[in-house]
């Protein structure tokens, strides 16, 4: 993420921002604060734009969607070093992350939102079968305002955004200030697909617009960010009534049992613990491992983390911390751990070699959770390793936390693995590999606890950006209404000895 500067205001009066890289410490551009007129304005564009948007079948819909990915396609080089140079992420990273992810939720929603939100006809339980019809018929809800964080500025600016407009709504896009150019990608990639105008607009700025953006008569927010900023957004969206998904910090936990192939389950950590130097929301924060495997599973894991490169050039695997406040974060954990007995068994400092923002990828052993490390969310590469007596202790402990959002079991029986991730309290866990769920666009993700509000992806998600409308029609015209009202005590002796017959015998409840 890059370092912000405050610049004097322009000549309009809005507050103007200087960013550079954090990995060269290089400027890369400025950006405007919009403010709330900024906001407003874009809200009421919207709000005429989605009228005629709404209206259309999602198969035309889905038309803009192809076209984006095409652009998207043509200018991977663009997005790729947009990226880079906001955030000093590795090249694969970026493309693996941001390119490549937009690439399939683009693909995957303009061929299965039809499907999706396709109106559904109900069959009715009981009589009511004989009596009516129910159709649900999913709406879209309006504008949607998105605000997107930094830790992956591209693919969380267009995921949701993808989803929100696929099915029928304007969008309003607030990226954040650190990262506001992979943000702007985003609006630029539609625009020259040939979206119609104001159904994706992009606002620069920082915790001013967002706010204003909350506040400016949206009919739901997708908030993407800390725990703390989701509080507000939640306060803010409940004063208005209006929906809210909040994805929200992590401290996810990985399970070792004692019958794990070792060099999966130490790969597995290295690169849930250190891919985008640690920086998002479901990384690998805690590794509880069963003491008769501790040993070596930790000698491999130390192994392949002295291995990795950190630079901010060329080919390497570990890239800068995004911005200085997480820098802080991860030096004030670490501290904690060490002051209360924890060993740094490789890294444990900032970079002496790099210039820009950069922490070592460091593993700590003889952790618990009276440290920082093992409660709070890091944020940044270093990996803690607890040894438990047996997976019971591991389950407890990895439901010790106030997050909930993703985590990880690895052992050579997948069942096994399953039933101890269904005791796991998080939004989603995975089976002998990292926390990859976001990336598979099928299945639902958020978070438990402080975690999140609400889910994204797939169906969940999709039909999250419409209101599900029922409506019910009278199979007999509406006959029935006239025998309903006024009401007659003989009516309601009858209801009762009805009531008897349908619940109260076998064959009653059988047939209703």
């Amino acid at each position: 993420m890059a370092i912000v500067t405050p610049l004097d205001t322009n000549s309009s009066g809005r507050r103007r921002l200087a960013l550079a890289s954090p990995a060269n410490l290089e400027p890369i551009g400025e950006i405007d604060v919009q403010n709330a007129a900024d906001v407003a304005a874009a809200v009421d564009r919207a709000r005429k734009a989605q009228v005629d948007w709404g209206a259309l079948p999602i198969s035309e819909r889905a038309r803009f969607m192809v076209r984006a990915l095409e652009i998207l396609l043509e200018r991977q080089e663009d997005i790729l070093s947009t990226v880079i140079a906001e955030t000093g992420k590795p090249r694969t990273e970026a493309l693996q992350m941001e390119v490549f992810a937009v690439g399939d939720a683009l693909n995957y929603y303009a061929k299965n939102a039809e499907r999706i939100l396709k109106t559904e006809k109900k069959t009715l339980h009981g009589l009511s079968r004989w009596m009516k019809r129910l159709r649900i018929v999913y709406r879209p809800l309006g504008v949607v305002g998105v605000i997107s964080p930094w830790n992956a500025p591209f693919v969380l600016a267009m995921n949701p955004s993808i989803q929100a407009l696929i099915a029928g709504n304007a969008v309003i896009l607030k990226p954040s200030e650190v990262t506001p150019f992979s943000g702007l990608l985003a609006g630029e990639i539609f625009a020259e697909a040939r979206l119609p105008d104001g159904l994706l607009q992009v606002l620069t700025g920082d915790g001013e617009t967002g706010a204003a953006l909350c506040r400016a008569g949206v009919d739901k927010v997708a908030f993407t960010g800390s725990v703390a900023t989701g509080r507000k957004v939640a306060v803010s969206c409940a004063e208005q009534l209006i929906p809210c998904t909040l994805e929200l910090g992590g401290k996810d936990a990985m399970i070792v049992c004692d019958d794990v192939n070792l060099d999966y389950a130490a790969a597995g950590a290295v690169a849930g613990a250190f891919m985008n130097t640690g920086q998002y929301c479901c990384g690998t924060e805690r590794v509880y491992v069963v003491d008769a495997v501790a040993d070596a599973f930790t000698e491999k894991v130390v192994k392949r983390v002295s291995e990795l490169r950190q630079g901010a050039d060329g080919e390497f695997d570990v890239g800068a911390i995004f911005w200085p406040r997480q820098l802080e974060i991860i030096e004030e954990h670490v501290a904690d751990a060490l002051d209360r007995g924890a060993t740094v068994l490789t890294g444990g400092r900032r970079n002496p070699d790099l210039q820009g923002l950069f922490y070592e990828p460091t593993v700590l052993t003889d952790v618990d959770h009276g440290m920082q490390i093992m409660r709070e969310e890091t944020f940044g590469p270093v990996l803690p390793i607890m040894r438990v007596a047996n997976e019971e202790e591991a389950i407890e402990l990895a439901n010790d936390s106030t997050y909930g959002l993703g985590g990880s079991v690895w052992t050579r029986d997948n069942r096994k693995g399953i039933k101890i991730a269904e005791r796991m309290e998080s939004g989603s866990v995975c089976v002998n590999d990292m926390t990859m769920t976001y990336g598979i666009q099928e299945a639902p993700f958020g978070g438990r606890k402080e975690s999140g509000i609400g889910q994204v992806n797939g169906e969940t998600g999709l039909k999250g950006y419409c209101h599900a409308e029922p409506i019910l029609v009278d199979r007999r015209g509406g006959k029935m209404s006239v025998s309903r009202y006024p009401y007659r005590a003989k009516s309601d002796a009858g209801l009762k000895k009805f009531m008897k017959i349908l619940w109260g015998t076998g064959l009653g409840r059988w047939l209703s």
